[in-house]
Protein backbone atom coordinates (compact mmCIF):
# COMPACT_ATOMS: atom_id res chain seq x y z
CA UNK A 1 0.00 0.00 0.00
CA UNK A 2 1.35 3.40 -1.00
CA UNK A 3 -0.24 6.51 0.50
CA UNK A 4 -0.03 10.09 -0.77
CA UNK A 5 -1.35 12.91 1.42
CA UNK A 6 -1.96 16.42 0.18
CA UNK A 7 -1.03 19.48 2.23
CA UNK A 8 -2.68 19.78 5.66
CA UNK A 9 -3.55 23.45 5.12
CA UNK A 10 -6.76 22.54 3.29
CA UNK A 11 -10.06 22.60 5.14
CA UNK A 12 -10.99 19.32 3.45
CA UNK A 13 -7.92 17.00 3.55
CA UNK A 14 -7.58 14.49 0.73
CA UNK A 15 -5.53 11.35 0.33
CA UNK A 16 -4.81 8.71 -2.30
CA UNK A 17 -3.57 5.12 -1.82
CA UNK A 18 -2.63 2.39 -4.26
CA UNK A 19 -3.56 -1.25 -3.54
CA UNK A 20 -2.71 -4.53 -5.20
CA UNK A 21 -6.20 -5.90 -4.61
CA UNK A 22 -9.34 -5.89 -6.70
CA UNK A 23 -11.97 -3.18 -6.35
CA UNK A 24 -14.61 -5.69 -5.24
CA UNK A 25 -12.28 -7.14 -2.58
CA UNK A 26 -11.77 -3.71 -1.00
CA UNK A 27 -15.49 -2.89 -1.16
CA UNK A 28 -16.35 -6.21 0.49
CA UNK A 29 -13.89 -5.41 3.32
CA UNK A 30 -15.90 -2.26 4.03
CA UNK A 31 -19.21 -4.10 3.76
CA UNK A 32 -17.99 -6.75 6.23
CA UNK A 33 -16.60 -4.22 8.71
CA UNK A 34 -19.63 -1.93 8.55
CA UNK A 35 -22.11 -4.79 9.00
CA UNK A 36 -20.21 -6.01 12.06
CA UNK A 37 -22.25 -5.55 15.26
CA UNK A 38 -19.34 -3.77 16.95
CA UNK A 39 -19.08 -1.11 14.22
CA UNK A 40 -20.37 2.24 15.43
CA UNK A 41 -20.15 4.12 12.13
CA UNK A 42 -23.03 5.01 9.83
CA UNK A 43 -22.34 4.47 6.16
CA UNK A 44 -23.60 4.30 2.62
CA UNK A 45 -22.01 2.15 -0.08
CA UNK A 46 -22.92 2.74 -3.71
CA UNK A 47 -20.75 0.99 -6.29
CA UNK A 48 -17.19 2.22 -5.64
CA UNK A 49 -18.25 5.17 -3.48
CA UNK A 50 -18.39 4.85 0.31
CA UNK A 51 -19.52 7.54 2.76
CA UNK A 52 -18.73 7.01 6.44
CA UNK A 53 -20.23 9.23 9.16
CA UNK A 54 -19.46 9.47 12.86
CA UNK A 55 -22.01 7.85 15.20
CA UNK A 56 -25.20 9.84 15.77
CA UNK A 57 -24.51 10.03 19.54
CA UNK A 58 -21.15 11.77 18.90
CA UNK A 59 -22.40 13.93 16.04
CA UNK A 60 -22.11 17.73 16.29
CA UNK A 61 -22.15 20.65 13.83
CA UNK A 62 -18.49 20.24 12.84
CA UNK A 63 -18.49 16.42 12.74
CA UNK A 64 -16.56 15.16 9.72
CA UNK A 65 -17.58 12.78 7.03
CA UNK A 66 -15.22 10.48 5.14
CA UNK A 67 -15.90 10.06 1.43
CA UNK A 68 -14.01 7.20 -0.19
CA UNK A 69 -13.82 6.45 -3.90
CA UNK A 70 -12.44 3.02 -4.87
CA UNK A 71 -11.32 3.08 -8.51
CA UNK A 72 -10.33 0.04 -10.49
CA UNK A 73 -7.07 0.46 -12.43
CA UNK A 74 -6.58 -3.14 -13.53
CA UNK A 75 -8.05 -6.43 -12.36
CA UNK A 76 -5.84 -6.56 -9.26
CA UNK A 77 -4.79 -2.93 -8.88
CA UNK A 78 -6.97 -0.30 -7.24
CA UNK A 79 -6.72 3.33 -6.20
CA UNK A 80 -8.48 4.47 -3.04
CA UNK A 81 -9.14 8.21 -2.92
CA UNK A 82 -10.49 9.83 0.21
CA UNK A 83 -11.79 13.18 1.34
CA UNK A 84 -12.38 14.28 4.92
CA UNK A 85 -14.82 17.13 5.25
CA UNK A 86 -17.90 18.42 6.98
CA UNK A 87 -21.31 17.06 6.12
CA UNK A 88 -22.60 18.31 2.75
CA UNK A 89 -25.19 20.60 4.35
CA UNK A 90 -22.56 22.31 6.50
CA UNK A 91 -20.17 22.60 3.54
CA UNK A 92 -22.91 24.03 1.30
CA UNK A 93 -23.88 26.58 3.96
CA UNK A 94 -20.23 27.53 4.44
CA UNK A 95 -19.69 27.95 0.68
CA UNK A 96 -22.94 29.93 0.38
CA UNK A 97 -21.64 32.43 2.95
CA UNK A 98 -18.32 32.70 1.07
CA UNK A 99 -20.21 33.30 -2.18
CA UNK A 100 -22.50 35.87 -0.54
CA UNK A 101 -19.48 37.77 0.84
CA UNK A 102 -17.81 37.73 -2.59
CA UNK A 103 -20.94 38.99 -4.37
CA UNK A 104 -21.50 41.66 -1.71
CA UNK A 105 -17.86 42.74 -2.04
CA UNK A 106 -18.21 43.18 -5.81
CA UNK A 107 -21.57 44.94 -5.46
CA UNK A 108 -20.39 47.39 -2.81
CA UNK A 109 -17.10 47.98 -4.68
CA UNK A 110 -19.11 48.97 -7.76
CA UNK A 111 -21.38 51.11 -5.58
CA UNK A 112 -18.37 52.83 -3.97
CA UNK A 113 -16.83 53.47 -7.39
CA UNK A 114 -20.05 54.90 -8.81
CA UNK A 115 -20.52 57.14 -5.78
CA UNK A 116 -16.88 58.26 -6.01
CA UNK A 117 -17.32 58.97 -9.76
CA UNK A 118 -20.44 61.01 -9.06
CA UNK A 119 -18.57 62.82 -6.28
CA UNK A 120 -21.16 61.83 -3.65
CA UNK A 121 -20.60 60.38 -0.19
CA UNK A 122 -19.23 56.86 -0.60
CA UNK A 123 -18.17 56.25 3.02
CA UNK A 124 -20.86 53.61 3.70
CA UNK A 125 -20.04 51.54 0.59
CA UNK A 126 -16.30 51.94 1.20
CA UNK A 127 -16.61 50.81 4.82
CA UNK A 128 -18.52 47.71 3.68
CA UNK A 129 -15.88 47.00 1.00
CA UNK A 130 -13.19 47.20 3.69
CA UNK A 131 -15.11 45.06 6.21
CA UNK A 132 -16.06 42.21 3.84
CA UNK A 133 -12.48 40.85 3.46
CA UNK A 134 -12.26 40.89 7.27
CA UNK A 135 -15.50 38.90 7.43
CA UNK A 136 -14.06 36.46 4.86
CA UNK A 137 -10.91 35.99 6.96
CA UNK A 138 -13.06 35.40 10.07
CA UNK A 139 -15.05 32.77 8.14
CA UNK A 140 -11.80 31.08 7.06
CA UNK A 141 -10.63 30.88 10.66
CA UNK A 142 -14.04 29.58 11.76
CA UNK A 143 -13.53 26.78 9.24
CA UNK A 144 -10.08 26.09 10.71
CA UNK A 145 -11.59 26.03 14.22
CA UNK A 146 -14.22 23.58 12.97
CA UNK A 147 -11.51 21.40 11.49
CA UNK A 148 -9.59 21.46 14.78
CA UNK A 149 -12.80 20.67 16.70
CA UNK A 150 -13.43 17.63 14.52
CA UNK A 151 -9.79 16.50 14.39
CA UNK A 152 -10.27 13.69 16.94
CA UNK A 153 -13.22 12.32 14.98
CA UNK A 154 -11.22 12.59 11.74
CA UNK A 155 -8.45 10.53 13.37
CA UNK A 156 -11.02 7.93 14.45
CA UNK A 157 -12.45 7.74 10.92
CA UNK A 158 -8.91 7.44 9.53
CA UNK A 159 -8.09 4.63 11.98
CA UNK A 160 -11.27 2.82 10.96
CA UNK A 161 -10.34 3.27 7.31
CA UNK A 162 -6.80 1.94 7.78
CA UNK A 163 -8.01 -0.99 9.93
CA UNK A 164 -10.52 -1.92 7.24
CA UNK A 165 -8.10 -1.60 4.32
CA UNK A 166 -5.36 -3.59 6.07
CA UNK A 167 -7.76 -6.36 7.09
CA UNK A 168 -6.85 -9.77 5.65
CA UNK A 169 -9.57 -11.65 3.80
Amino acid sequence: MESKKNSDIHLRPRFKMDFNESQQCLISKFEDNLKDGDCKYCSKIVDGHIVIDVPKAENHFWSPQLNIEIEKVTENKTIVKGLFGPKPTVWTLFMFFHFAVAVAFIGFAVMAYVQWSLKTDNSFALSIVISLPIIWIVMYFLGRIGKRTSHKQMDELNNFLMKTLNKKR
